[in-house]
């Protein structure tokens, strides 16, 4: 970006502005006063402000001040203050209201303010009195509410920097009448809605760059765009497809529309974009081949096509674009021909071919990519066979080999003198010891070595990497019961060691700087250890599926912002403690599956983290880590998933999301007492898990304000009492589960609970009654018929009329046809006929 601008400034800016030679002549004194006025309201909020110490009252000349360009002097004693250089003045906070002096100066041409975190709306009626305005720069600050109208009245300008700050609404189509702009850079902003058509009238436009918004809905026709050399739309929410006027741009350099929703097929056309050498289309639903048309691209030198929906098999002529230096293909539906010979004709810097089909050892033409290559991805194929000595020994920094069957050991080359910064080996077969030379790795920052056969201790050399960032081991059958000790300055944050073989005491050997401590699925036993408390920073903690005894140790509540404590299925006993509700961050809680007695705390109303979602910061994930990768692109970085029982089964959290999910597990232990009715204060809760305990007394009333609520467990208690009508608030609400228990009563009707209709749910309850379990209620029988008074005095005349009516005539017609009956058939009946005459009566007693 300052590049752009230095390059904007000399070509369209230095033949407008003239520069004085003779000093003669001073800048106007009613704008001396306007520049020494904002320079007194910066320093009336920040007295250690001096970066404009030149301008100062002594001075007769505000010409001569540092970040101030004059006009060549007229006819007149004075000269005009055309520029203002004020980008990065140093200040932490301005309102945008201090910038009102700068607006006396109607002379203005070129005005820079990036880059000072100035704060508030753009002041319109300000800005709309320098109508000479050719360059305006607000970028890099922290302006907020929507563009004023009057940036768009502003008909000279060439050059408008919006970007990076906290800009709302619509792009107005008012924009279209900037018809002299050059340069357009809205990108980092919280604009949305349509891109205005008018923006095609632009046609002097060279750089256009609106990425990092929330625009949607279709591209517009840009054809008229004929100018244009940079596009940068990624990181919205367009759809549709690519405009195929797009293929007339014959001066564009870059395109960058990746990370939006974009479908169909590339334009068959884009071939004709011949100037054409980056073209960013990653993460959209494009579908269809790589166009034949793109083999006249001479002068790419970047290809993403990363996660799209790409078919057809991929063609190698990729790999002739002399210039080519970064290649990512991965995440597609594309196939691989792996009996083609490929001899590059590229020296690529970064190649992603994830999930392209390649099978077999990896291929060794890539070791012709030396020394450039530093980022390789080939993970999720099905490559097999031992790790290359070439490519151990080809120091290529971020190495991402996970998902496939690659197998053996890890050679020694990989980490001496290793330059790698991410070493990603996860989900494959290899196996043996981790090699003593491993901490020879200075530079890792992500090492991921899980999901593999990997056995043996852990080489304590691991802990010189003292810029390791994430650490996963997990999934491996590595032992011992000494840990590596990390110096308390490493940067480690994320260490996942579960689902190993390790034992004795619980490790804490960590950095304080650790903020996601994965210890679960081991052998560890003994008492929880004093010295967690040096852990100071930990936001995670799992150390579920141990055989962790002793009581819950007063040292966990030191840990003042823990988020996560998972110490399922171990073997700890007593009470809760009464000041673990001192942990007010904490969201997910589970203490299933050990033996802890006594009462559940009231005390735990005080969970702020499972009242409402907290405002920190996320949980570290991969995202976190990703920094050290590339601006331009990010690995398929997968750390574990956090394993609970949710909704009567055991699933993983994903670590993406972790901050969407409040739960509290306390099942299968002996707690007794009642349930707290302050449990119902804990209104993000989306789990409540109480079951298999030895709970009594009745269902507090305050849990059907658990409103986020999704599944509640209650069963396997000595409950008693109904079932709270409160219940029929719970709108999440998608199991309850209050069998085996001693309840009454009426199973409450109306929302969500009529959906709870498994009678599993509620059985060995043998007082419970209603539709859901198909048992009526007392109260459900109809009433007995009630006997009318016939106050009609004529109705007794009426029976006796119809009675003298009806007998006779009933008489007669059961003669005639006793009479026909024996007419046309004077036989005796057959056994057969009289068995189908009882036919009809069987026909009666079933319907009745």
């Amino acid at each position: 970006m300052v590049m752009v601008k230095s390059i904007f400034f000399f070509i369209f800016l230095l033949p407008c502005l003239s520069w004085s030679w003779s000093w003669s002549w001073s800048c106007p004194e009613y704008q001396k006063e306007a520049l020494l006025q904002f320079k007194s309201s910066i320093f009336a909020i920040d007295s250690s402000f001096h970066t404009l110490d030149s301008w100062n009252s002594s001075s007769s000349n505000c010409c001569l001040w540092d970040k101030v360009t004059c006009s060549s002097p007229s006819n007149s004693t004075s000269t005009d203050v055309i520029a203002l250089h004020l980008s990065n003045l140093f200040v932490w906070f301005m309102p945008s209201k201090l910038l009102a002096p700068l607006f006396l100066i109607r002379s203005l041409r070129v005005l820079d303010i990036s880059l000072n975190f100035i704060e508030g709306q753009i002041p319109a009626l300000g800005f709309g009195n320098l109508s000479n305005l050719v360059h305006l720069d607000l970028s890099l600050n922290r302006f907020n509410g929507s563009i004023p109208p009057q940036l768009f009245q502003l008909r000279h300008l060439q050059y408008l920097d919006l970007g990076y700050n906290s800009l709302q609404g619509g792009l107005s189509p008012k924009i279209g009448s900037l018809q002299d702009l050059r340069m357009l850079n809205l990108s980092s902003n919280r604009l949305r809605g349509e891109l205005p058509e008018e923006i095609g009238n632009l046609t002097k436009l060279q750089h256009l760059s609106l990425e990092s918004n929330k625009f949607s809905n279709a591209i517009p026709e840009i054809g008229n765009l004929t100018k244009l050399q940079r596009l940068s739309l990624g990181s919205n929410k367009f759809s549709n497809g690519i405009p195929s006027s797009i293929s007339y741009l014959r001066e564009l350099e870059e395109i960058d529309l990746r990370n939006n929703a974009l479908s169909m097929k590339i334009p068959a056309d884009i071939g004709n974009l011949s100037n054409l050498s980056t073209l960013r289309l990653g993460n959209n639903k494009l579908t269809g081949g790589i166009p034949v048309s793109m083999q006249k691209l001479n002068k790419l030198s970047t290809l993403d096509l990363e996660k799209n929906l790409f078919t057809g098999e991929t063609p190698f002529w990729l790999f002739d674009f002399k210039y080519l230096q970064r290649l990512y293909l991965g995440g597609n539906n594309l196939t691989w021909n792996n009996n083609a010979k490929i001899v590059p004709k590229c020296m690529l810097y970064r190649l992603s071919l994830r999930s392209c089909g390649l099978e077999g050892e990896i291929p060794d033409w890539i070791s012709t990519q030396v020394p450039t290559l530093t980022f390789l991805d080939l993970s999720n194929n099905r490559l097999h066979g031992p790790f290359p000595r070439w490519l151990a020994e080809m120091r290529v920094h971020y190495l991402i080999l996970s998902h496939n069957k690659l197998s053996g050991s890890l050679p020694l080359a990989l980490f001496r003198y290793s330059k790698s910064s991410v070493l990603a080996l996860s989900s494959n077969n290899f196996s043996g010891e981790l090699p003593k030379n491993i901490g020879d790795a200075k530079f890792l920052t992500i090492l991921m070595l899980d999901r593999n056969n990997f056995s043996g201790p852990i080489p304590q050399s691991i802990s010189q990497i003292s810029g390791l960032e994430l650490l996963d081991l997990s999934r491996n059958r590595l032992s011992g019961n000494i840990f590596p000790v990390f110096d308390p300055q490493a940067k480690l944050v994320y260490a996942d060691f579960s689902s190993n073989q390790f034992s004795g005491k619980v490790p804490t050997t960590f950095p304080p700087n650790i903020q996601i401590l994965a210890l679960g699925g081991n052998k560890f036993s003994g008492a929880l250890p004093s010295n967690l408390t040096k852990l100071r920073n930990l936001k995670r903690l799992e150390l579920q599926d141990n055989n962790i005894s002793g009581e819950l140790s007063n040292s966990l509540l030191q840990i003042s912002h823990l988020r996560v404590l998972n110490l399922r299925n171990n073997s700890l006993q007593g009470s809760i403690p009464k000041t673990l509700s001192n942990l007010k961050d904490l969201q997910i809680l589970d203490l299933s599956s050990n033996n802890l007695t006594g009462e559940i705390p009231s005390q735990f109303v005080n969970f702020v983290g499972m009242i409402e979602a907290p405002i920190q910061t996320s949980l570290p994930g991969p995202d976190i880590f990703i920094s050290v990768t590339s601006q331009l692109y990010s690995p398929n970085i997968e750390v574990n998933e956090l394993i609970v029982n949710w909704k009567k089964s055991k699933q993983g959290l994903s670590s993406h999301n972790i901050d969407m999910y409040f739960l509290l597990d306390l099942s299968n232990n002996q707690l007794s007492n009642e349930i707290p009715a302050s449990l119902g204060a804990l209104k993000a809760l989306k789990m409540l898990n109480l079951s298999h305990n030895k709970l009594f007394g009745k269902i507090p009333t305050s849990l059907g304000d658990l409103q986020n609520v999704e599944g509640l467990d209650l069963s396997h208690n000595k409950l008693s009492g109904p079932i709270p009508t409160a219940f029929t608030k719970l709108q999440q609400l998608t199991i309850l589960d209050v069998s085996n228990n001693k309840l009454t009563g009426r199973i409450p009707i109306g929302g969500q609970m009529n959906t709870m209709a498994d009678p599993n749910f509620y059985a060995n309850n043998n007082g419970l009654c209603g539709f859901q379990i198909r048992v009526p209620c007392p109260g459900d029988l109809p009433p007995a018929p009630k006997l009318q008074d016939h106050d009609n005095k004529e109705e007794p005349w009426i029976l006796l009329e119809a009675m003298g009516i009806g007998y006779p005539v009933g008489l007669l017609l059961t003669t005639g046809i006793i009479f026909f009956a024996g007419y046309f058939n004077l036989s005796p009946p057959s056994n057969s006929h009289r068995r189908r005459c009882h036919h009809p009566h069987r026909l009666i007693r079933q319907r009745i």
